[in-house]
Order: C-alpha cells, then sequence, then structure tokens
C-alpha cells in the first residue's frame, strides 16, 4: 500500500480484522460499531472494499462455513495489512499531537 492516507471505511475494516478473522456480516457490525455509529457501511462497499485490500496484500480469504443455508466467507489481516494499520494509526495520532500542541499554543496566546 502507499504512504497516502487511509480512508476511514478501510481503517475500520483493517481494524476490525486485528481483532481476529470475520465474515462480511459481522464486519459491518464491527466497524459500525468500532466508529460510534458514525459508518455504516453497505454490504456492496464492503466488498468491493474488501477485493481491493486483497489485491493489495493486506487481507486474505481465512475460509468458508455453511450456517443456517448461508455461505459465509471469513477474512483475516495479513502481516502487510497489519503494517499498514499501524502505519495509518501512527500517522493519526501524530495528527492528532500536532493538532493538541497548537491549541495549546492557542489557549496560551488567549490568556496573555
Amino acid at each position: 500500500m502507499t504512504t497516502r492516507e487511509m480512508r476511514e471505511p478501510t481503517f475500520l475494516i483493517l481494524t476490525a480484522l486485528a481483532r481476529g478473522r470475520h465474515h462480511g456480516y459481522s464486519m459491518l457490525s464491527e466497524t459500525k460499531k468500532l466508529s460510534g455509529g458514525r459508518v455504516a457501511l453497505k454490504p456492496g462497499s464492503l466488498y468491493t472494499t474488501l477485493d481491493r485490500l486483497q489485491e493489495e496484500g493486506l487481507v486474505r480469504d481465512d475460509g468458508e462455513e455453511v450456517v443456517a443455508g448461508r455461505l459465509r466467507r471469513y477474512y483475516a489481516l495479513t502481516d502487510s495489512g497489519a503494517d499498514a494499520l499501524k502505519r495509518e494509526a501512527d500517522r493519526m495520532e501524530a495528527a492528532a499531537d500536532a493538532a493538541r500542541q497548537s491549541l495549546r499554543i492557542r489557549t496560551k496566546g488567549a490568556l496573555a
């Protein structure tokens, strides 16, 4: 994956998979929970993103099973996916630190 900024749905999908393998429906629920309800992926966009992440080597198929007559395909995070998620978390943390520092400077300036 390039060093470009990761879109939030991608970040949430990789974060969900960092906790363990998931099938599609559970990823829809988990990403919504992780975002505090702000991000509610549609199945079509989830599977399009999963296809792209597989092509990029960040996610892999991790088996299938039939549950209540329906096929569940599981996905897992690859080592490259974990590295990409860590880089993005570090980038976000650095940006948040810069924002906090700017807010402290602003507050000190307002008190002067």
